[in-house]
């Protein structure tokens, strides 16, 4: 069950990598352009994956060369993940995006069994229907100007989601049951290095969002980096627990499902929790309404992510 563990912690670190990055949206970015923090994550994850590679002894004969390529590949996956994620945070609270985020284990369900051959029962076909709820329960009670901006959040989510869960499946299709430790830490450590060779290139492409990072950086006068190296850090620890339990684990939509049930409590908790005592950090709206539904949505997800696995 030692999968079971770094999932938790996985859980744990990512609820509060999505705070962060909210924070750094609303606060530092104003919502405009906020892709930009990539330009720090593409430093950032290529300084460490290299990092990590030269300090556990890394060598070329170790894998074949195409392995190395996927392996980058799913890390480049990952990357583009990334940018319909921080558009959404720009337009978003971190509760209602955490919500829209499980339809996770739904995909994993579908191109597990696809991809992986994982087999699913009616029940937990039934189970799809059930977290499709939270999201649209989410929509449909918020106000009609407010309604759009958080269908186009949904449809961010998903895109992410999506993007997300294929790379994941093509990482363990890579790893073909490889299970000892030091490889998977390189393996984690090139998934890495493929995140920010990404975002590398996203940033050349789209030169406003890298200016727009420097602009911030600048009217900030550096204090942008706190909350964005505390985002990488534990987005990084989470990387390595996360991956590392879907290759443990027997089946991807089983870590995805537990993760799944787990992030909407944690994530409906923490917000209430940092709201009250920080609520410049927190930033989400406690009123009855807004709470009741949140609490409403996150029962729902957490049944039908709590049915899959049966």
């Amino acid at each position: 069950m030692h999968w079971l563990i770094l999932v938790a912690i996985a859980v744990s670190l990512d609820v509060l990598r999505i705070f962060t990055d909210n924070y750094v949206s609303d606060v530092y970015y104003k919502g405009r352009e906020v892709a930009g923090q990539k330009v720090f994550s593409a430093w950032a994850k290529t300084i460490t994956g290299i990092l990590i590679l030269i300090l556990t002894d890394f060598s070329f004969s170790q894998f074949s060369f195409s392995n190395l390529l996927l392996l980058a590949l799913t890390g480049v996956i990952a990357g583009i993940a990334e940018v319909p994620y921080y558009i959404a945070l720009g337009i978003e609270d971190s509760t209602n995006y955490g919500i829209f985020l499980q339809l996770a284990p739904v995909l994993y369900l579908i191109m597990g069994w696809i991809f992986l051959g994982d087999s699913f029962s009616p029940i937990q076909l039934a189970s799809i229907a059930i977290v499709l709820i939270a999201p649209l329960l989410i929509v449909i009670t918020s106000r009609k100007r407010s309604r759009k901006v958080k269908i186009h959040a949904a449809l961010l989510a998903f895109l992410s989601v999506l993007i997300s869960v294929t790379g994941n499946i093509l990482f363990i299709k890579i790893n073909n049951g490889v299970s000892d430790i030091p490889t998977l830490i390189k393996e984690v450590a090139i998934f890495i290095l493929g995140v920010g060779l990404a975002d590398f290139a996203i940033m050349y492409l789209v030169p406003k969002w890298r200016k727009r990072y420097y602009r911030v950086k600048k009217d900030s006068k550096n204090k942008v980096l706190t909350p964005l190296f505390a985002s990488f850090a534990v987005g990084t620890i989470k990387s390595f627990a996360y991956k590392i339990a879907l290759v443990l684990a027997p089946a991807a939509a089983l870590v995805s499902a537990t993760s799944d049930s787990m992030e909407p409590i944690v994530i409906f908790f923490m917000g209430v929790v940092l709201t009250l005592i920080w609520p410049k950090f927190g930033r989400e709206k406690l009123n009855k309404k807004t709470v009741l539904v949140h609490l409403i949505a996150t029962i729902i997800v957490v049944i039908g992510i709590a049915l899959m696995q049966m």
